[in-house]
């Protein structure tokens, strides 16, 4: 660790808000335009395809026919793609994705979770605004590839913020601070269903994927100057700030002398598996929501575009609120000591995976009823905001040190059912009538309920033994560690003196 210099402690009075919490907007910020960048196809992509005239050829009926609720119907676009080949394209950004999950959280925690995030969001940004080129030029199969390089580039983002989070965010912060850097994803849904249902009613589809691209863009400007990888490499953090952390947190920068990752001890951890268990209950859930929720408002319940990007966005606009508030009462239970840390997780984890269950296959018996329809959706989604005070958590809370890579192996095995899930959706939905998909959504109860059931039983908060494992002492690294404290001393005096000044 390098001395603070003069002109960093001068220019950290000008902030007024602690350099962590500056960390979590930004990291907040990264997780929104990461969900609209990724889901703004799934609106865009009512108005691209040609819109089917279905007949009802069972005694339910198939699809439900606008209303007083919503008048003017969506009229589909010029190609001719079928529900199958759609939900290849839908789920083609999650090959890339599955990745760059253990590179990503490899090189977060060897060279900081900076640049890691920055470049692989900046990436992702450039290829949502290629995506109309693709499609003109390429149609399917263009938009397939450009998809999957957007996944390659987005993988990065969860595991390069858990070590972001796990270098800054003391453990008593860690539920609201965690809570509102993931619950970027639920707000980058609601804009991205939301603000995509008004530019398609208003400007031509390619609008939608500048709009996005764009603000991706702008978005990696301002973080790479905002924003460092630990507190010992920021240059204008406040002393006082990095005491504190220093006091609440022990060591504040990156161990950069880590043993090699203990692959053999993560990967026989029962608790690592309830994890991954509960990862992909969640994921198969949410990508489901996601990815296909805007096609059952249009398909089945004939939204318009407009409408159906409203009537998108509610459910995650609970989402989000919810994860905030459970976030806090959280932090409440363990700072009170009201409950452990282990005990926390499973309980939200557990009201994450089981009210949604219910409440999405109650949406489907709902049948047109448009209104009931979209509470029930909403429900089900805002109590699926628990899981980020639950097991979203849980690889900061098992090992601070390896958090990248447990956040890489969780997420990037849980982002498989990113490629599945919406491929088996449209394998399962050639007609995409009420009946086929009230199917999927009894599929993805089963899969909620079987995998909460393993997290609840074998998940641990605590923090495992392979977090600090055997290693080679190097002395030379000692010796720097014994001259922080008196590096943080002098940077300490010298903010105190331009105080006076």
């Amino acid at each position: 660790m390098t001395q603070q210099p003069e002109w960093g402690i001068r220019f950290s009075k000008f902030f007024c808000v602690p350099q962590r919490v500056i960390l979590s907007i930004m990291g907040f910020f990264a997780m929104l335009n990461a969900y609209t960048m990724r889901i703004c196809l799934s609106t865009a992509i009512t108005e691209l395809v040609v819109k089917k005239n279905r007949t009802d050829e069972s005694g339910e009926q198939a699809v439900c026919v606008a209303d007083s609720l919503d008048s003017e119907s969506n009229s589909g676009g010029e190609y001719e793609w079928s529900e199958e080949l759609q939900g290849y394209i839908l789920s083609s950004f999650y090959i890339g994705y599955i990745l760059t999950h253990i590179p990503g959280g490899l090189l977060a925690e060897k060279f900081g979770g900076k640049w890691t995030l920055s470049l692989g969001i900046l990436s992702t940004a450039f290829f949502t605004v290629i995506t109309p080129l693709a499609i003109i030029n390429g149609g399917a199969t263009w938009l397939i590839i450009v998809r999957i390089l957007m996944g390659i580039g987005e993988g990065t983002t969860f595991p390069a913020l858990s070590v972001l989070l796990a270098q800054w965010v003391p453990v008593k912060e860690r539920g609201k601070l965690g809570a509102l850097v993931l619950g970027g994803g639920q707000v980058g849904t609601i804009l991205g269903n939301l603000i995509s249902g008004l530019l398609l009613d208003a400007y031509d589809w390619p609008v939608v994927f500048y709009f996005f691209g764009g603000i991706g863009i702008i978005w990696f400007v301002i973080f790479t100057f905002l924003c460092y990888s630990d507190p010992t490499t920021h240059p204008f953090i406040k002393p006082s700030e990095k005491e504190y952390l220093t006091k609440h947190m022990g060591t504040i920068g990156r161990n950069k002398n880590l043993p090699p990752t203990p692959w053999g001890a993560i990967l026989t951890s029962l608790p690592m598996w309830a994890l991954i268990s509960a990862q992909i209950g969640h994921d198969w859930g949410f990508y489901i929501m996601v990815t296909d929720l805007p096609k059952y408002m249009s398909d089945v319940m004939q939204f318009s575009i407009k409408a159906n990007g409203l009537y998108s966005s509610l459910p995650y606009a609970m989402m989000w609120i919810f994860s905030l508030s459970t976030g806090f009462a959280g932090d409440y239970l363990i700072s009170r000591k009201i409950m452990s840390i282990t005990n926390v997780r499973k309980m939200m984890t557990g009201l994450a995976a089981f009210g949604p269950a219910i409440f999405i296959v109650a949406a489907s018996y709902a049948g047109c009823d448009r209104l009931a329809v979209v509470i029930l959706f909403t429900i089900s989604m805002g109590l699926m905001g628990a899981f980020y005070a639950g097991m979203k958590l849980t690889p900061l809370d098992m090992s601070p040190n390896y958090a990248g890579t447990l956040m890489a192996i969780t997420n990037g095995i849980g982002a498989i059912t990113g490629v599945v899930s919406p491929s088996l959706v449209g394998l399962m939905t050639p007609n995409a009538s009420l009946l086929e998909w009230r199917l999927v959504f009894w599929v993805a109860f089963g899969v909620l309920v079987v995998t909460a059931f393993v997290y609840v039983i074998w998940a641990s908060g605590e923090v495992q033994d392979f977090n600090d494992p055997p290693r080679k002492i190097d002395f030379e690294a000692e010796e720097k560690e014994k001259s922080n404290e008196a590096i943080d001393n002098e940077n300490h005096e010298a903010y105190e003196k331009t105080d006076k000044l």
